[in-house]
């Protein structure tokens, strides 16, 4: 097999300080965490999870391959080591011996290679990312009981991230009636096990006595200090932040622009905050359906409009305005377009008139031939979270009062989510992504049926499909840097696909005793518990 193929990313880390530990004080172990969450899992499978947010949960019984370190680079995890063919059509990863899942069952190549071939089940993983990269593997070889092979139908450059971060659950979890819902039959290999689950209140973890395989990138070996976690689901940031301060809870997550000033420079507390990598919160454009297939109404929501101020007030500065189709801190990210589009209502509505949308109804709205200029915006319930509901409602009244587009705002459960995506009856779905190296672009503008499962704008341009397959199909960073950019004036500028909204951030605050608490190096989202440790208080 040939060499090591390590993918070197130009990364910068925009993490905040932390408190310093106290250099008399060692880690200790024992303590029950109590941490206020913004987001309950809709799924305790983590290969099905559609919310970013749940990871704060999962990933504190789900691990992957490989890790990330923080400029991009993979270390070992539950693989001790990986190889990459040069022309990048086969992966072979080594795996640990010493791996046990939480139910008893041993890792080993075959246990691996079930994850893998699962991405090839579409009624398994039908509306996720899994479907568009199992559309990529030729075939799955287990030489021997520590090696998984895979082999792909031709070279494509964001399969390593895929491969290396994807969840792996124990053989049993296949035969079991919670597959698709999670639970305590799904075993992982992660540092706790799952204890008890009360919907709509908290999920308690316990800690795996037998962990011993923690990556590089972790502070300490060997089992996780504390004996047990648990998050209590509270969705408003203003009750979160209270508990915390009132000592209900000993650590929260998701804190307003509002709040954020309680625990910064407050000695009680630590405060720590991150942006996350991949696609921004944007409002993704429908060019197959309603007002929005005719691109001069989307290029006018997308000059007309002025984001800038709405961020201001409704996050009070905390929040970093969004210009292109990933994140500030995702190596693939280009500048170009930074200040490019926006604020222009007169060009805005000059396009709204040469589209026909001339005349006005008694609220003021543009119409044509009798029929309101109206565009649904569709938020899944399971995602509103971060003030994005005050957010969209400010968008609603500035694209009234400047354009007079009439921005109806549906919030929808999970099947009804699913439902209206499969239609495409809709005007614009407003939604943001983690993954980082690329895939987040292929989930958004690869065409749905080549596997963009999150193609939300159903955009199948030639153009913008030959620029993804010139960045899937190279291992040279400058080029898919170069295509992506070409690909981002293309969806934006060109073709208003995306109005980019603003770059989601993680933000933790945790009461002083807590240590330990951080974010995952690379992709900055919080890290699992499995650092922290309680000093007396």
């Amino acid at each position: 097999m040939n060499k090591t193929f390590t993918l070197a990313l130009g990364f910068t880390s925009l993490l905040g300080s932390a408190s310093p530990l106290l250099a008399a004080e060692a880690p200790r172990s024992g303590g029950h965490l109590t941490v206020g969450v913004e987001t309950e899992p809709t799924t305790f499978n983590p290969q099905l999870n559609g919310q970013d947010k749940a990871e704060i949960t999962l990933r504190n019984f789900w691990e992957s391959l490989l890790a990330r370190r923080p400029d991009g680079s993979f270390v070992p995890w539950l693989a001790e080591s990986y190889q990459v063919s040069p022309d990048g059509k086969t992966l072979r990863f080594t795996l640990r011996r010493d791996v046990v899942f939480s139910n008893g069952e041993k890792l080993n190549a075959q246990a691996v290679a079930e994850n893998f071939r699962h991405t090839q089940d579409a009624k398994y993983c039908a509306g996720t990312s899994l479907c568009l990269m199992g559309t990529h593997i030729a075939s799955i070889e287990t030489p021997d009981d520590a090696t998984v092979v895979i082999n792909l139908n031709a070279t494509y450059s964001p399969f390593l991230s895929f491969a290396a971060g994807l969840q792996i659950l124990a053989p049993a979890s296949w035969q079991s009636a919670q597959l698709k819902s999670g639970g305590k039959e799904l075993a992982g290999t992660g540092p706790f096990i799952l204890d008890s689950y009360e919907k709509g209140q908290q999920v308690t973890f316990v800690r795996n006595p037998n962990y011993r395989w923690a990556p590089a990138t972790a502070k300490h070996q060997g089992p996780a200090y504390l004996e047990r976690v648990t998050y209590r689901f509270l969705p408003e940031s203003s009750v979160r932040s209270g508990a915390l301060l009132s000592g209900q809870v000993d650590a929260i997550e998701g804190i307003s622009g509002n709040d954020a000033g309680e625990f910064k420079d407050n000695s009680d507390f630590t405060y720590q905050h991150a942006l996350n990598t991949g696609t921004p919160y944007s409002l993704f454009l429908n060019v197959e359906y309603g007002p929005t297939q005719d691109v001069r109404v989307r290029q006018a929501l997308l000059q007309g409009l002025d984001i800038d101020p709405l961020l201001k007030s409704v996050y009070r500065g905390e929040r970093t305005r969004a210009w292109g189709i990933t994140s500030p801190v995702d190596p693939l990210y280009d500048r170009g377009l930074e200040g490019k589009y926006g604020n222009q209502p007169d060009a805005a509505n000059k396009l709204l008139d040469e589209a026909g949308w001339t005349a006005r109804d008694s609220e003021g709205f543009r119409t044509r031939e009798g029929q309101r200029l109206r565009i649904e915006l569709i938020q899944a319930q399971a995602t509103v979270r971060d003030q994005r509901d005050v957010l969209l409602q400010a968008i609603q009244a500035q694209a009234r009062q400047r354009l007079g587009v009439d921005l109806k705002l549906n919030y929808v459960d999970s099947g009804t989510y699913t439902e209206v995506r499969a239609s495409g009856k809709f005007g614009t779905i407003a939604n943001s992504n983690t993954p980082t190296d690329g895939v987040d672009i292929e989930n958004h503008y690869r065409p749905i049926k080549q596997g963009g499962a999150i193609n939300y704008s159903r955009v199948n341009d030639a153009q913008i499909n030959a620029l993804l397959d010139k960045a899937a199909g190279s291992l040279d960073i400058a080029q898919r840097r170069q295509a992506y950019s070409d690909l981002q004036a293309r969806a934006l500028t060109d073709l208003a696909l995306a109005l980019p909204l603003y770059e989601p951030e993680d933000q933790l605050a945790t009461a002083s005793y807590v240590h330990g608490y951080g974010f995952r190096s690379y992709k900055q989202m919080p890290e699992s518990v499995y650092d922290v440790w309680l000093s007396e208080h």
